[in-house]
C-alpha cells in the first residue's frame, strides 16, 4: 500500500481554492488535484466537491476516462447555465491512477502538474505539458513574455475545439508529486530545483515544497498545494 500526503498554504490570496482527493476502488487507487481559478467561497466549496468526484471517477475508470466523464458534466452543466456559465467556478486538473502490476495514469487539463521521482534516482522527472499561451507561444518559437502562463487553454469544462486533454503512462516506481503552479512557479521562477524540496516522509515533502514556494514568491502568494505519493513498484 502506498503512503501519501498533501500540503497547502493560501498564499496572499482570499480564499484557499485549490484542492486535493484520493479514492481507491478495487485496488485502484487515484490521487487527484484541482486549481481553482478565482478566489472566492463558491470557488473553493466547487473545487473540493469536483475534487472528491474526480477522484472517485477515475479510481473506477482510469486517469483519463475519470477526467473524461468529470470533463463532461461539466462542460453539461456549463451549457445549461448559457450566459451565466462565464461566472460559475472553473478549475485545472491533473489526476493519476495506480494499480498494482499496472503502469501510473496521469491525465490532466491545465496547467497543475504531476511529476515522478524514480526509485533510487534523484532526478524529478515531469510527466505534464502545461496547457496554457505560454506552451503554445513555446511551440510556436515565440517569446511568451511574463503574462502568458497565466492563460490556460484548457479546464474543467472547457469545450472549445483547441482545449486539450493530456494523458500519459509510466512505469509505477518512485515517488509521484502532484502540484498546483502556485506550488511550482515560484521554485522554477527563483531557479531552485523542485527535486530538493520533495525528500523525506511524504508528509515532510509536501510541506516542505508549498512552505518554499511561498517563501519564494515574488509579490502576491498563489495558493501553494502539493500531494505527494509513494508508489509501490509495477
Amino acid at each position: 500500500m502506498s503512503t501519501h500526503s498533501a500540503a497547502q498554504l493560501i498564499g496572499g490570496r482570499s480564499h484557499q481554492c485549490d484542492a486535493t482527493a484520493t479514492y481507491t476502488d478495487q485496488g485502484r487507487r487515484a490521487y487527484a488535484l484541482l486549481d481553482g481559478i478565482g478566489s472566492t467561497e463558491e470557488v473553493r466549496m466547487w473545487t473540493r466537491t469536483a475534487t472528491r468526484r474526480l477522484a472517485r471517477a477515475a479510481a473506477r475508470a482510469g486517469a483519463l476516462e475519470g477526467l473524461r466523464e468529470i470533463h463532461a458534466a461539466r462542460a453539461a452543466e456549463l451549457a445549461e447555465e448559457g450566459w451565466r456559465a462565464q461566472d460559475m467556478p472553473m478549475a485545472v486538473a491533473v489526476v493519476a491512477v495506480t494499480e498494482p502490476g499496472k503502469r501510473l495514469d496521469v491525465a490532466w487539463c491545465g496547467d497543475a502538474r504531476a511529476y515522478l521521482l524514480p526509485t533510487s534516482s534523484d532526478r524529478l522527472e515531469r510527466l505534464t505539458t502545461d496547457h496554457n499561451m505560454r506552451q503554445v507561444l513555446t511551440d510556436m518559437g515565440l517569446e511568451p513574455g511574463p503574462y502568458a502562463r497565466n492563460r490556460v487553454t484548457s479546464y474543467l469544462g472547457d469545450t472549445s475545439p483547441h482545449a486539450p486533454l493530456g494523458s500519459v503512462q509510466v512505469p509505477s516506481r518512485g515517488r509521484l508529486v502532484l502540484a498546483s503552479d502556485g506550488a511550482y512557479e515560484p521554485l522554477e521562477d527563483a531557479e531552485l530545483a523542485i527535486s530538493d524540496y520533495v525528500t523525506g516522509s511524504t508528509r515532510r515533502a509536501a510541506h516542505a515544497l508549498v512552505t518554499a514556494a511561498i517563501a519564494h514568491a515574488d509579490g502576491r502568494a498563489d495558493n501553494a498545494t502539493a500531494l505527494i505519493a509513494d508508489l509501490p513498484d509495477s
